[in-house]
């Protein structure tokens, strides 16, 4: 488009909208705010009028829990309506750290001490009176100021971003830490009471049965004796072949609790003596000048004992390795083989498990097996350091 004047041809610029659309949605933003915000005030304001003075009776207390849940449904609204009229950048916070098997009273502590809820109950508390202001500003501009519009809704949308970021956002450094903490503590109960039902179910179907098995045994002999010595006798050394069974079952079950050989010696014997065990031909590498925590030192044991035992049934290799070392505050343990790879930990193997386990105690486990191998499997765990030991691990003297 041009414009003549006299002998010079000026260019105009191409038409554009006065106001951006990003400036509407914010204006939006602020206007919708303040109906939502009296719903929201008012939802809070009497779920506290009627928990509040309750809560010194059974039944204020699940009124305070059911009211947090619903803040945080509230919050949930709040930041999809800031995430697309703001464009504001904020993550869902994790739910609450209930298990599915828990009851009542679980859920009800923990809907209390939920900072998500009591932080959104706190936002529509202090945004109320903003929003005011904010909606009579804003009608205001646009029939009479409507060139300031987009610096006032800019202005004033900012600082409703500053509160959805403070009060709606999700703790990196402490909330987020608090939820995994004690979804690892659920993992580290759950593990515990799976390996006491297995010890528990390996007394009973393996020793305790052939303990009871010998007592009648023997019990039969000693009627024997005197009638028939020869058939006593016979009976007398099956009973002592089933001794030696029980015997070497209850070892068995000893070392899957906590090895002799770890206590005593330390990390890299016991890997020594785990891979002896392998079906294939295992190099153990032991670099460590000093011992880890026992808690430490047990799961990386326990880690490298089922990693060697998923060779022995699955990988089909031929020779396999096993490396620990220190490096800096973290033990690291990797096991490698030669085997046809494909190990996958999100298949729901037992890598999965192990992953859950090294991540309760801020570990990790990083998982490189191509089809067709070979598979390289590195844990990391944190170095804590052994209490009540010398360098050495025995206790001092």
């Amino acid at each position: 488009m041009t414009r003549d004047s006299g002998a010079t041809t000026e260019t105009l610029p191409p038409p554009r909208a006065a106001l951006s659309a990003q400036t509407w949605r914010e204006f939006g933003y602020l206007l919708s705010s303040f109906p939502l915000d009296i719903i929201g005030f008012c939802y809070v304001a009497a779920w506290l009028a009627f928990g509040v003075p309750l809560s010194i009776t059974i039944v204020g207390l699940p009124i305070l829990a059911a009211g947090l849940v619903g803040c945080r449904w509230l919050g949930k609204w709040e930041r999809m309506r800031a995430r697309r009229l703001l464009k504001v950048a904020v993550d869902e916070p994790s739910p609450l750290p209930v298990r599915r098997d828990a009851g009542v009273l679980s859920w009800l502590w923990s809907s209390l001490k939920d900072p998500v809820g009591w932080r959104t109950a706190l936002f529509f508390v202090v945004r109320l009176p903003w929003t005011l202001v904010c909606f009579t500003v804003m009608c205001c501009a646009f029939f009479l100021l409507w060139w300031l519009l987009p610096w006032l809704t800019r202005g004033m949308t900012n600082v409703d971003r500053a509160l959805v970021r403070v009060l709606l956002s999700p703790s990196d450094s402490l909330e987020r830490r608090i939820r995994e903490l004690e979804s690892d503590r659920m993992t580290v109960t759950d593990a515990a009471s799976a390996d006491l039902r297995r010890i528990e179910r390996d007394l009973h179907d393996g020793a305790q049965a052939r303990l009871v098995t010998l007592a009648m045994g023997l019990g039969l002999a000693k009627e024997k004796v005197a009638e028939d010595p020869e058939a006593a006798a016979k009976m007398v050394e099956e009973a002592h072949g089933e001794v030696k069974l029980a015997l070497q079952e209850l070892r068995d079950l000893a070392r899957g609790i906590h090895p002799a050989v770890l206590t005593d010696r330390g990390l890299g014997p016991a890997l020594s003596s785990v891979a002896s065990r392998c079906t294939v031909p295992v190099r153990v590498t032991a670099e460590l000048d000093e011992r880890p925590a026992e808690a430490i030192e047990g799961i990386a044991y326990f880690t490298a004992s089922e990693l060697l035992q998923n060779i022995s049934k699955h990988a089909q290799a031929t020779q396999a390795a096993v490396e620990v070392w220190r490096a800096d505050d973290r033990l690291m343990l990797q096991v490698t083989d030669d085997g046809v790879g494909g190990a996958d930990p999100s298949a729901g193997s037992g890598l999965a498990g192990l992953a859950e386990r090294l991540a309760a105690v801020d570990g990790l486990l990083a998982v490189h097996s191509p089809q067709g191998g070979p598979t390289t499997i590195t844990a990391e765990l944190p170095w804590r350091e052994r209490s009540g030991t010398d360098r050495t691990g025995r206790a001092p003297r």
